[in-house]
């Protein structure tokens, strides 16, 4: 809750007399509307937390350069900086001490993948911020400034004694940095559903699919704009699960982005809760089917104050098989949204992701 990006309003810079100064998109407060919706639920009584620790300069090492940790860190220690290095003005801003915030927000997830790994719990989820999907091995990037599920991955393999990890990323934006820093690396399988186009800008294309000797483990499924929960359970179930299945993987970690959601800012996709806990039901089966059940999700966007904590409970009331009976009141608005179900043009898009699949 104390990750600073206070010098950005919405998603833009403010100051210079043009953007008056605001309240972030990624702020704290969708993360902890999640933890108040679980505990009036009467959820988070019945769960096992897990105390998080901060990730080692040496762990983030394992996916970013050392002089980018050595900038962030420098930077933290003096006052605050932005880990979108490569831009003089970006969009990944952080206060004095962010060093330490984003290095325990990757080592949160770390801690989820070893409770799991040791079967102290049976799956977990992360609630972790600032979200890391987007974050490369060199510099931060949309909000993200250490790839918490990377980082992750790469933990699991090197002290958990797992080899193949599957990344299954539905934030609305495309997972790139974990497309890049595993780009020609076949132990690590990367999927991500996004909408097309959306951010970053000319990033997820279905051609994209990983170089040398990881050429075919990378698969981006860019979905138009406007799509609904047909879409992307038709995407799960004609892609997702069967390229987990020919994958074979040992764990799978789940970059959750809750910004394709009906009403989010920042992107323009009508997803529900249901169908938010039908694709946890499906990675959860998956994992079940294929590894032991090992399942991590680490929290990444979502950005409407309102919605985003139902969507939440749903996908954790799912992971851990509680039925809290509180009725989400956005559920039945967003069902009867024209064009929920699977469009052509869609379709057209599944059907190209199909082939590559077949490659795996």
């Amino acid at each position: 809750m104390w990750h600073d990006t206070s010098s950005l309003a919405g998603m833009l810079r403010s100051g210079r007399g043009i953007i008056e100064p605001d309240e972030s998109v990624e702020s704290p407060t969708t993360k902890r509307r999640i933890k108040n919706l679980l505990d009036v639920a009467g959820i988070t009584e019945q769960l096992i937390l897990i105390r998080p620790r901060p990730a080692t300069q040496e762990e983030l090492a394992a996916v970013h350069d050392r002089e980018y940790i050595t900038a962030v860190k420098a930077m933290s220690d003096d006052s605050g900086g932005d880990a979108r290095m490569d831009q003089p003005l970006g969009e990944t801003p952080f206060g004095p001490g962010g060093f330490e915030i984003a290095a325990l927000a990757a080592g949160g997830v770390m801690a989820a993948v070893d409770a799991v790994a040791s079967g102290r719990v049976d799956n977990a989820y992360a609630l972790v911020r600032p979200p890391g999907h987007h974050a490369e091995a060199s510099h931060g990037f949309g909000f993200c400034v250490f790839n918490n599920g990377a980082v992750a991955a790469r933990h699991a393999q090197r002290m958990c004694g797992l080899r193949r990890i599957a990344l299954v990323d539905w934030d609305a934006h495309h997972g790139s940095g974990a497309e890049h820093i595993f780009w020609t690396d076949p132990s690590v399988l990367t999927i991500s559903i996004h909408q097309d186009g959306a951010f970053p800008p000319g990033s997820g294309s279905i051609s994209d699919i990983g170089a040398g000797e990881g050429t075919g483990y990378n698969l981006n499924i860019p979905l138009p704009a406007g799509s609904g929960a047909g879409a992307y359970l038709a995407a799960f179930e004609r892609v997702i699960v069967p390229a987990l299945r020919r994958f074979g993987p040992d764990m799978i970690i789940v970059p959750c982005g809750f910004d394709a959601g009906c009403f989010d800012p920042m992107s323009r996709m009508m997803l529900h809760a249901d169908c938010f806990r039908t694709m946890a039901r499906h990675v959860q089966m998956a994992a079940e089917e294929l590894c032991a059940g090992r399942l991590v999700l680490c929290h990444e966007g979502g950005y409407h104050k309102t919605s985003v904590p139902f969507l939440g409970l749903a996908v954790i009331e799912q992971m851990a098989g509680i039925s809290s009976g509180m009725v989400d009141p956005f559920q039945s608005i967003i069902e009867q949204y024209p064009f929920q179900g699977l469009q052509p043009h869609q379709d057209d898009v599944l059907r190209q992701v199909e082939k590559l699949v077949e490659r795996l």
